[in-house]
């Protein structure tokens, strides 16, 4: 079943409204057209009576506004009706492209900026909304989901304000540590990924690919990632290796134990097709030094998968590589920021995320069950299947 074409079971929560902040609007355009498209498109002999009230739309998106004083101080404001809606709030918490006024001088917005807009947002619609969702794709301070020693755990208090808000739902993508929906044990938390677009998005650019064990193999460029590249070799039916990082403990640089080599273990690589897969590109330096690594070993390509592209250090070191033949291809998806000149790049494919986005809030809005969405299993197989009799397209 596509699950665009769906038979509508349950009436909606409330009318859908969309509220995509400014840091996601290119993203939350996309989910729209497929929201319309489909709740169009969609047969129903209840679409008429008033518990389908608003079901279908032109639209939508309702317009959302965060101005600012001079001082840099902000405001959140919702300029149209959304009382008794279904609300999802969408936010890139790492468009670093965005700015405004302080002073006279001009500021990129950090992810501090974007989450305290989200609050003021939400903030403008508590009282009036049904329901009150939240969709970060990238999950604010979820690198610091740990305490060691006197630290600050910005992750679950995040959470916990989000909650104390009147937040019901919470929909992240490959959270660095999905325990920390500990923190919110009684509200819904989702981490969603993204391995069913990973998929498709390779075999739609590479041709000829030999998806078993002995021609390809998933490789987890540390310890910390191991599940998500267990669960994609799994999937794909392939052997799994991992590098572990040797740091030296005496010295701390850039506010890290320095990563003094790469180990590996696994089984002999040498003339197979590797998918090293991660939960984030940040400088990119572990990636590289992982991919030429696998190159020393004599890895036929080198394909890297990452739900994140921050490329915080830039392409520079990318573009060396690629053109050394050290890397083959790079995917990550569209739910956090692009830049202009990344997506120029021979090497880079983006992943489209906005029709998998589109059909959790469709369900969700239903109050339909996420589980067959979030386990792509059958789908990854039906595609394989086609791929491999050579009617993919």
């Amino acid at each position: 079943m596509i699950y665009e074409e769906k038979t509508i079971e349950t009436i909606p929560v409330g009318p859908l409204g969309l509220i995509p902040l400014k840091s996601c609007a290119e993203l939350g355009e996309k989910v729209n057209r497929h929201l319309v498209e489909w709740r169009r498109e969609r047969e129903s002999e209840h679409k008429s009576t008033i518990a389908f009230t608003g079901y279908q739309r032109d639209n939508y998106i309702i317009d959302a506004q965060t101005p600012r004083f001079g001082s840099g101080e902000a405001k959140g404001t919702i300029e149209e009706s959304i009382r008794g809606d279904d609300l999802y709030f969408m936010v890139d918490i790492c468009n670093y492209s965005l700015t405004y006024s302080l002073c006279g001088m001009v500021n990129h917005m950090s992810p501090d900026d974007h989450f305290q807009d989200l609050k003021r947002v939400i903030a403008a619609a508590a009282g009036k909304a049904r329901r009150i969702n939240v969709i970060m794709p990238f999950l604010y301070e979820g690198r610091q989901h740990k305490r060691s020693g006197r630290e600050s755990l910005d992750c679950a208090t995040a959470l916990q304000e989000l909650v104390s808000m009147g937040v019901e739902n919470i929909i992240t993508f490959d959270a660095h540590d999905p325990r920390v929906q500990n923190a919110i044990p009684l509200k819904g938390f989702e981490t969603v990924q993204p391995i069913y677009q990973f998929i498709k998005s390779l075999l739609k650019v590479e041709q000829n690919l030999q998806i078993d064990s002995d021609h390809m193999m998933v490789i987890s460029p540390d310890e910390g990632g191991m599940k998500r590249a267990i669960f994609f070799a799994n999937v794909l039916g392939l052997d799994m290796g991992m590098f572990y990082k040797r740091r030296d403990y005496t010295q701390i640089i850039n506010g890290r134990n320095p990563i003094v080599a790469h180990e590996f273990l696994g089984s002999d690589i040498e003339g197979k097709d590797v998918m090293v897969i991660d939960d984030m590109i940040s400088s990119g330096e572990s990636m590289l030094d992982v991919a030429k690594e696998l190159k020393m070993r004599k890895a036929r390509k080198v394909f890297i998968f990452a739900t994140f592209g921050l490329f915080t250090n830039g392409l520079s070191k990318f573009d060396e590589y690629y053109q050394n033949g050290l890397i083959d291809r790079i995917f990550t998806t569209n739910l956090v920021y692009q830049t202009p000149e990344l997506l120029t790049k021979p090497y880079y494919t983006s992943v489209d995320m906005s029709k998998y986005i589109a059909l959790i809030i469709d369900n969700l809005n239903h109050d339909d069950s996420l589980s067959e969405l979030l386990d792509p299993t059958k789908r990854i197989n039906r595609v394989l299947n086609l791929y491999r009799r050579g009617e993919y397209k």
